[in-house]
C-alpha cells in the first residue's frame, strides 16, 4: 500500500475521515448514555439536565455529519492535476477500519482444530495481517485494485480454513460507514469481505476521476473505470443481501450504481465532442440526442437520491450536483437544436426527406399547428421554434446556476461555476443574435427532446479470476478436506510392517489419499488403521498434497523396514448450523445507530420454539414497522438448521450469502 504518512491530498482527506469517525463514535456513545438515563430517571431536575445535554450532543452530531459530507464532496482533490474545463466527477471515499490482530485466534484454532504446531504458521499469519494493513492505503491505480482483490480472494481461503459455521473464533471486525461515520462491529468475516468489495468499487471511482479528460485515452479509461465500479457495487448488492451498514444497503448501492453509470455516460459525451463539434445539421442532431441522454440519466439519479431511505444519508451536495448536471445537459440539448434551426436553412441542394426524418426523431410530438417539413421550409417558423429552444435552454442554465448558488459546498467549486456561467452566456449571446421585434407574437413552447444514444453503457462484472492468489495457509492441506467445516480426530501414529510385500489395504482419492479395502486381519488394522482414514504423513514427511502413486512410492521405499504413518479419521459433522446475530441500537436514531453483531450460541434458549417467521430488529424508530425493509436486521432463531452445501474455495461466489 501507499505510505500512510504521505502528505498527499487524498491521504489528508482519509486521515480527516478517520478522525471524524472517532468523534462521531464518541458523540454516539454519549448520546446513547444520555437517552438511557432519560428513560431511567423520574427526577424532573435530572431530566431537564439530560435534555439540555442531549440537545448539545445532537447539535455536535449534526456538525460532524456536515463535516463528513464536506469530505465526500471534496472532489477537486481526486480530479486530474492538469488544467481542465469540465464539470468535476464524484468519487467515493474509502471505508475506514480498525486494526485486527489475527495472531492468537488463528494460532489457537490451528492447534485446536488442525492439531498442528501453530508456531509454524506465524509467518503466514503475519503476511495476512500485512496484506490487510496495506489494503487500508491502496495506490490509486491497477496495482491498488489488484492488491484489494488479492486480499478479498485470500479472505475466501481464510473463511473456509478458520471460520466454522457453528461458532465465532474471537476476531472482531470494525468498519465505519462511509456516509454517516457510524461504526459497524461484527465477528462475521462477511462484513470484512463486503467492506473490501466496497473499497474496490470506491478505488475504481477514484481512478476514473483522476483520468485526464482532455485526451481520448483518458476518457476511455474513465468510462472503463466507472463501469467497473458500477459492476463491483452491483456484485456487492447481489451477493451480500443483508448488510448492516447504510453505505452498503441495497437501496444505497442501487443509487451509487446509477451515479457511476451516469458519470460514464457523461464521459462518453465528452469523448464524442473532444475533437470539436462541427456546426453541421446531422452532427448537431446526433449531439442533441446524446447530450439529452446524459441529462436524462442524471435526472433519474437525482430522483433516486431523493427517495427514502437514501435521502437521509446521501450527501446533500451530491443530490444537488446531479440536479445541476441534469439541468446543464438539458440546456445544452436545447442549445444544439436551436443552433440547427437558426443556422441551417434548407438549401435547394439539401435532402429534405433526410433532414425531416432526422429532426422528427428529436421530438415526441411537435407543437400544435406545426409540421416538421413546414418548419424546415418556413424561415419564420424555423426562427420562432429555434428561439423557443433558446429560451428553454436559458431557463435550464439559470436553474442550474441558482441551485449551485444555494449549495455552500458546490458554490466553492470554481470550475463548476465557470462551466455553468460560460454555457449560460453562450445561450444568451445566441438569443441576442436573433431578431427580437416579433417576440411578442411568438407563443410557441419548445417541445421536450427525445434522448437517444448509439453508445451502450453497462456494468462490467469484476474479473476475480484474473488475479492469481496462493493460499497463505497452503501447508494445512487441500481445502476440500482440511477446512473449518470438517472435524477429525487428532493424528494417530501407525507402525506399518510389510507382509510378504503386501500392505493389507488400498489407497484412493487425490490429495490427501484415503485408506480403503482394509484387510481387518492385517498388521496395519491391528495397529489401529481404519477404513476411510486419511494419510497425512509417511516416515515423518508431510504427504497431504501427494497423490496415490507418490504415497505408495514412499511406503515401498523403506523396503522391509517398518514405516510410521500419521493418519486422521473424519468425525461426524451433521450437527445443526446456526446463524447468530443481534443488533443493538441503544435507542438512537437510525442515522447514528451503533451496531454490534455478536452472539454466543450458549446464550440461546433452546427451550423456546422457533417462530414461523423470522423476526426483524429495526435499527431506527421510523423503521420499526417495516419488517421487510432492507435496513432491518434478522435475528437468530434457535433450533434453525442450515442446509449443508457443497464446499467451495470461495464462499463469496454464493449469491445467497449474507452477513448473517
Amino acid at each position: 500500500g501507499c505510505n500512510p504518512l504521505a502528505e498527499t491530498g487524498r491521504s489528508k482527506l482519509q486521515n480527516q475521515r478517520a478522525v471524524l469517525n472517532q468523534q462521531i463514535l464518541k458523540a454516539v456513545r454519549m448520546r446513547a448514555g444520555a437517552e438511557n438515563l432519560l428513560r431511567a430517571t423520574t427526577n424532573n431536575k435530572v431530566r431537564e439536565q439530560v435534555l439540555l445535554e442531549l440537545s448539545f450532543v445532537n447539535s455536535d452530531l449534526q456538525i460532524l455529519k456536515e463535516e463528513l459530507e464536506g469530505l465526500n464532496i471534496s472532489v477537486e482533490v481526486y480530479q486530474n492535476a492538469g488544467e481542465t474545463f469540465s464539470i468535476p466527477l464524484v468519487p467515493l471515499g474509502l471505508k475506514e477500519t480498525k486494526d485486527v490482530d489475527f495472531t492468537l485466534p488463528l494460532k489457537d484454532f490451528i492447534l485446536e482444530h488442525y492439531s498442528q504446531d501453530s508456531s509454524e504458521y506465524e509467518d503466514e499469519i503475519a503476511d495476512l495481517m500485512d496484506l490487510r494493513q496495506a489494503c487500508r492505503t491502496p495506490s490509486r491505480d491497477e496495482a491498488g485494485i489488484e492488491m484489494l482483490i488479492s486480499y478479498f480472494l485470500q479472505l475466501g481461503y481464510v473463511e473456509n480454513r478458520f471460520f466454522p459455521p457453528t461458532r465465532h473464533i474471537g476476531v472482531l471486525f470494525t468498519w465505519y460507514d462511509s456516509f454517516t461515520g457510524v461504526p459497524v462491529c461484527q465477528q462475521n468475516l462477511l462484513l470484512e469481505k463486503a467492506s473490501v468489495l466496497f473499497n474496490i468499487g470506491a478505488l475504481y471511482t477514484q481512478i476514473g476521476t483522476r483520468c485526464n479528460r482532455q485526451t481520448q485515452a483518458g476518457l476511455e479509461n474513465a468510462v472503463d473505470a466507472f463501469q467497473k465500479a458500477a459492476g463491483v457495487l452491483s456484485y456487492l448488492k447481489e451477493t451480500f443481501t443483508h448488510t448492516p451498514s447504510y453505505d452498503m444497503s441495497p437501496a444505497m448501492l442501487n443509487v451509487l450504481v446509477k451515479m457511476m453509470l451516469a458519470q460514464a455516460r457523461e464521459c462518453v459525451f465528452e469523448q464524442i465532442g473532444l475533437s470539436g463539434i462541427r456546426n453541421e445539421f446531422f452532427t448537431l442532431v446526433k449531439m442533441t440526442q446524446e447530450v439529452a441522454k446524459v441529462g436524462e440519466v442524471y435526472m433519474l439519479v437525482n430522483t433516486a437520491m431523493n427517495q427514502e431511505p437514501v435521502k437521509e444519508n446521501i450527501p446533500y451536495s451530491w443530490s444537488k450536483l446531479a440536479q445541476i448536471k441534469s439541468d446543464h445537459y438539458k440546456a445544452l440539448a436545447h442549445y444544439f437544436i436551436a443552433t440547427i434551426l437558426c443556422d441551417h436553412e434548407l438549401q435547394p441542394g439539401d435532402d429534405e426527406d433526410q433532414q425531416e426524418k432526422a429532426l422528427s426523431q428529436l421530438y415526441d410530438c411537435v407543437p400544435e399547428g406545426l409540421m416538421v417539413l413546414a418548419v424546415l421550409k418556413d424561415k419564420v417558423q424555423r426562427k420562432q421554434l429555434g428561439k423557443a429552444h433558446l429560451r428553454k435552454a436559458i431557463v435550464y442554465h439559470e436553474e442550474a446556476l441558482r441551485v449551485c448558488g444555494l449549495c455552500k459546498k458546490l458554490r466553492n467549486i470554481e470550475v463548476l461555476q465557470e462551466v455553468l456561467t460560460a454555457a449560460h452566456k453562450r445561450s444568451l449571446l445566441k438569443y441576442a443574435q436573433q431578431e427580437t421585434e416579433d417576440d411578442f407574437l411568438s407563443l410557441i413552447q419548445a417541445p421536450d427532446i427525445l434522448p437517444k444514444t448509439e453508445h451502450k453503457i453497462e456494468t462490467i462484472a469484476p474479473q476475480f479470476s484474473k488475479v492469481k492468489v496462493k493460499d497463505f495457509f497452503h501447508k494445512l492441506g487441500p481445502l476440500t478436506v482440511f477446512s473449518a467445516k470438517q472435524r477429525w480426530t487428532a493424528p494417530r501414529t501407525i507402525c506399518l510392517h510389510h507382509e510378504a510385500g503386501e500392505l493389507g489395504f488400498s489407497l484412493k482419492g487425490g490429495s490427501p489419499v484415503q485408506v480403503y479395502c482394509l484387510d481387518p486381519v492385517c498388521s496395519a488394522a491391528s495397529a489401529g488403521l481404519k477404513e476411510g482414514d486419511y494419510i497425512v504423513s509417511v516416515g515423518g514427511m508431510d504427504c497431504k498434497w501427494l497423490g496415490v502413486n507418490e504415497v505408495l512410492e514412499k511406503l515401498k521405499s523403506g523396503g522391509k523396514q517398518p514405516v510410521e504413518l500419521e493418519v486422521i479419521s473424519c468425525q461426524d459433522t451433521a450437527a445443526s448450523l446456526h446463524s447468530k446475530s443481534a443488533t443493538y441500537s441503544m435507542g438512537m436514531q437510525k442515522t447514528y445507530s451503533l451496531i454490534c453483531l455478536a452472539m454466543d450460541e450458549d446464550k440461546i434458549d433452546q427451550s423456546k420454539k422457533a417462530p414461523l417467521k423470522l423476526p426483524f430488529l429495526s435499527w431506527g424508530t421510523k423503521n420499526r414497522q417495516k419488517a421487510a425493509s432492507t435496513l432491518c436486521l434478522p435475528s437468530a432463531v434457535a433450533g434453525s438448521s442450515q442446509t449443508k452445501k457443497k464446499l467451495s474455495p470461495f464462499t463469496l461466489l454464493n449469491t445467497e450469502s449474507s452477513l448473517y
